[in-house]
């Protein structure tokens, strides 16, 4: 509809914006040139006529969108509307909503939208409503008293809180200052309470606080402030509960819980004949009887052992017994006796978790496999466990009663330790414990074993010089471990070079400031080195770079830092370098040790390297991994130059690199902000001196640096894999403006061998000629003959969708590559183009001339229009024009411009 809408010509951003916004929806719009509705598939159904026929869905949508409609015609573009509308269907009233917005496209317009059904939606909002006039009846109704305050000012008292004050009505309590109802001595932590409140819907926890009353009474409460909104506005919601009575027995129940902690024993009153007469919870809990059995029974039956409470009296009042539970079961009890007016009371503390513990415990030292020595307030051992005869090798027998300073010990730095500074000494005579010392202990045997010590005094009175209890570890092993696993950290695990870690520590201005001379840092990194990882494998890989790890150890300087950083890169540091000329010397070296053949499976393999250098002054603020930085650029300027090379780093290099990479990151915008523009140079017919056809050239102008060549940007777009963007971009903007500023020209636009590689090449081309309205026998893709030469397969299937698309094929710069005419007869191409170095030597030279007419001949013989680039004199062109060249381009025919100045 007037290029709007039709088929699968749909607004798709506008579409996803309006379907996003709606959620599932169909798709309905109106062509208000011509007046007509339109909708896809399922709108019968939104609009409550199922299965009806267009004329009756035209109709009800009509209806439904007439409000839209009305709004639309006069409208501005992209205006956007919604309509809430209620559909009465057999099943009960439903609501649509409609989302449109105007659209044009050339001179057309149209409204484009969606409609869904949102009935549960509209239903839920209703329900929301309901449930907010519960919630505010709950609030009103709540037995909690709860207020709002905001600014200070009360401004909703629900009918408990009015009750709470003793108000007569919440007329008295609105408008007054909170604070006029809290106790002055509640008020400060009230506010720094709700001053903690920042965000809404943040709560305090609950807090005891004192509610100041009408008739001069209180009433303690505890009180909840939550941050929330009034009348959209910042405020505060307080509930509070009246905590009177709660407060009154929480005190009841510590009195009480502070009694029955007192007896926690069992505690038995008995008559002087020894009849109980009493028995407490812990009695029942101690003994597994309830009082209810026990009273009236004597003593002894209860307790399950004979006790006779006179005998414990002339014992001393105190006696260590055993009872027995009514289940059988033995209990280690202390019995404790005082005698009453008419009888006894009886203290039974059960002890019977304390022997227990105290017998587990015992075993537990015997069993576990940390060593344990009592040292007593003397200084000799009193109990030595197994683990610790097994540790430090000696028996019990021999070694209780001796003195704990006869095993010698030294610390981590291997010096021997004074007798008094050992920790069991310390702990023995200040009562400060010792915890993780590290020692080295010397056993008799001559071994040395490494130990995890802590030493603790066994009492807590402050009693010195105190007994010590000192446990201890084997750490010997853990020693070992840790030692391999610092040259881990350390060491890169392939080549037992420093890793990166330590390489760029050895380059800090720290490390440097005490060196003498410069400090060089060679960036080495292995040219083709994935030639051999991927031909012989990672194996031989890593062999490889086995080899070269041991060379450049062995070929370094002593004193001289070797490293990898990863993968085929290493570094040497080299310090004490007097200038640029030693610098080189080292790495010339480098790369002669490297050169020598490296046999990997009977296969001799020869390796060279490309070597970056940095040189850097003592007092140079760069850190290491700005020096690695820099070494690298180096490194990479040197492979430009052709791979085993050596670079040095200076500052011109960082800004070009610098720039590089700034430019590859504008790149990726350049389409977006119009940088990217097209020039067009005219191809002409030799035959008729008629321009027939333009090449579109590719240009960028940086917003800071101006006109880039397309010989820089075009390379980074290629390696930065940003070249199918770019050109999809190229493509489109070129056939558009063809179509409609030259329509009569044909169009010839150029394709990279990345962009041979892209599998939606083809997309992109059907894409561009379709939205540009460009007829695709018009397009002609130029494909050089190096990038046909890349993958030939690959290649000529591109071609061959190419060509069902029918466009037409050019091979570029035909002569610079290794074509055959076999090949170009096996490729759907249409044009050759000479390149520009034969078109130069027309006039000059009789072997270029002889070359042109070849490839004329030869592009003839199959059929194939050729075209010279380059042309700048009249006598080349005549020279061409005579030799039967179809069709010439170059500065001579016209210079690359704008279309409009063409």
């Amino acid at each position: 509809m007037s290029g709007l809408i039709g088929d699968a010509e749909f607004d798709h951003e506008l579409l996803a914006d309006l379907g996003l916004s709606i959620g599932a929806a169909v798709v309905w719009w109106l062509d208000l040139d011509e007046d007509q509705l339109g909708w896809m598939p399922g709108l019968d159904a939104v609009v409550g006529v199922p299965g009806a026929d267009t004329g009756t869905v035209r109709t009800r949508l009509a209806e439904l969108v007439e409000p839209l409609t009305l709004a639309a015609r006069t409208a501005a573009a992209w205006q956007a509307f919604e309509l809430v509308q209620p559909l009465d269907t057999p099943d009960g009233r439903r609501w649509l909503q409609f989302r449109a917005r105007v659209s044009t496209r050339d001179s057309a317009r149209a409204l484009v939208g969606v409609v869904a059904d949102v009935t549960r939606q509209h239903t839920q909002q209703q329900e929301l409503a309901d449930l907010a006039d519960r919630y505010r009846l709950l609030v009103d109704l709540s037995p909690d008293a709860i207020v709002v305050h905001e600014a200070g000012q009360i401004v909703y008292a629900n009918s408990a809180a009015v009750r709470f004050v003793r108000a007569r009505s919440d007329a008295e309590i609105l408008g007054r200052p909170i604070t006029d109802f809290v106790h002055p001595d509640s008020q400060a932590e009230m506010l720094r309470r709700i001053a903690k409140l920042t965000e809404p819907g943040a709560a305090s926890d609950p807090a005891d606080a004192v509610l100041v009353r009408f008739d001069g009474g209180t009433t303690d409460i505890e009180s909840v402030s939550v941050r929330t909104t009034w009348e959209g506005r910042p405020a505060f919601q307080v509930i509070m509960r009246d905590v009177t009575e709660q407060k009154a027995a929480a005190a009841a129940l510590r009195y009480q819980a502070a009694l029955v902690a007192h007896v926690s024993d069992a505690l038995i009153a008995t008559t002087s004949d020894g009849v109980v007469t009493s028995w407490n919870p812990s009695a029942e809990n101690v003994y597994g009887r309830r009082a209810a059995d026990v009273f009236g029974r004597p003593i002894g039956e209860v307790v399950g052992a004979p006790l006779d409470p006179v005998a414990v009296l002339e014992a001393g009042g105190v006696v260590q017994a055993e009872h027995r539970r009514s289940d059988g079961e033995a209990l280690a009890v202390r019995v404790s006796v005082a005698r009453m007016d008419d009888g006894y009371v009886l203290i039974c503390a059960d002890e019977t978790a304390r022997r227990r513990a105290e017998r587990h415990f015992t075993a537990v030292v015997a069993a576990i496999e940390e060593g344990v020595l009592v040292v007593g307030p003397t200084g000799r051992v009193e109990s030595v466990n197994p683990a610790a005869e097994r540790i430090l090798g000696v028996t019990a027998q021999e070694t209780i009663g001796e003195l704990a300073s006869s095993t010698e010990l030294h610390d981590e730095t291997g010096q021997l330790i004074a007798l008094e500074n050992f920790p069991s000494a310390i702990t023995r005579r200040t009562g400060r414990p010792q915890h993780g010392r590290i020692v080295r202990a010397l056993r008799p045997d001559g071994t040395r074993v490494w130990l995890s010590l802590s030493a603790r005094a066994l009492t807590q009175d402050g009693t010195l010089p105190a007994a010590t209890v000192v446990s201890f570890t084997d750490i010997t092993e853990r020693r070992m471990i840790d030692s391999q696993l610092e040259h881990e950290a350390t060491h890169d695990a392939l080549t037992g070079l420093f890793n990166r870690t330590v390489t760029i520590n050895r380059l800090s201005p720290l490390a440097r400031a005490h060196r003498s001379g410069l400090t060089a840092v060679l960036f080495i990194d292995l040219d083709k080195f994935k030639v051999i990882n991927d031909s012989l494998g990672h194996s031989a890989g890593d062999e490889v770079l086995r080899v070269v790890g041991k060379r450049l150890s062995r070929g370094t300087r002593r004193g001289d830092v070797v490293g990898r950083l990863g993968g085929d890169e290493f570094t040497v540091i080299a310090y004490g370098v007097s200038g640029r000329d030693e610098a080189t010397a080292i790495a010339d070296h480098v790369r002669a040790e490297l050169n020598r053949p490296i046999t990997v499976g009977g296969r001799q393999l020869h390796v060279d390297a490309s070597v970056g250098i940095v040189l850097a002054e003592a007092g140079d603020p760069r850190d290491g991994s700005d020096l690695l930085r820099d070494a690298d650029l180096a490194m990479y300027q040197a492979k430009t130059r052709g791979r085993g090379r050596i670079a040095f780093f200076d500052v011109e290099l960082r800004e070009r690199i610098q720039r590089r990479l700034q430019l590859e990151q504008d790149l990726r915008m350049a389409p977006l902000g119009d940088e990217l523009w097209l020039a067009y140079q005219p191809i002409v017919d030799l035959r008729t001196d008629r321009r027939v056809a333009v090449e579109g050239l590719l240009r960028w102008t940086h917003p800071r640096y101006g006109l880039i060549l397309p010989g820089e940007f075009i390379t980074l777009a290629e390696e930065s894999d940003l070249i199918n963007i770019v050109g999809a971009h190229m493509l489109y903007t070129a056939a558009r403006e063809i179509t409609t500023q030259a329509p009569e020209l044909q169009l010839t636009v150029n394709l990279s061998a990345r962009q041979l590689d892209d599998p939606w090449l083809v997309s992109s081309v059907r894409s561009a000629v379709t939205k540009a309205g460009l007829t695709p026998g018009s397009l002609c893709l130029e494909i050089t003959e190096s990038a046909l030469m890349h993958d030939p397969a690959l290649a000529a299937r591109t071609l061959a969708a190419l060509r069902e698309l029918g466009v037409r094929l050019a091979i570029d710069d035909f002569g610079t590559g290794h074509s055959s005419l076999a090949q170009l007869l096996t490729l759907p191409l249409d044009t050759l183009k000479i390149d520009r170095s034969f078109t130069a030597g027309l006039g000059r030279s009789d072997e270029a001339e002889a070359i042109v007419t070849s490839i004329i001949a030869m592009a003839h013989a199959v059929d194939l229009t050729v075209i010279a680039e380059g042309v700048e004199q009249a006598e080349q062109l005549e020279i061409l024009r005579a030799l039967g060249c179809d069709q010439a381009q170059g500065y001579h025919l016209g210079r690359p411009v704008p279309l409009r100045e063409l």
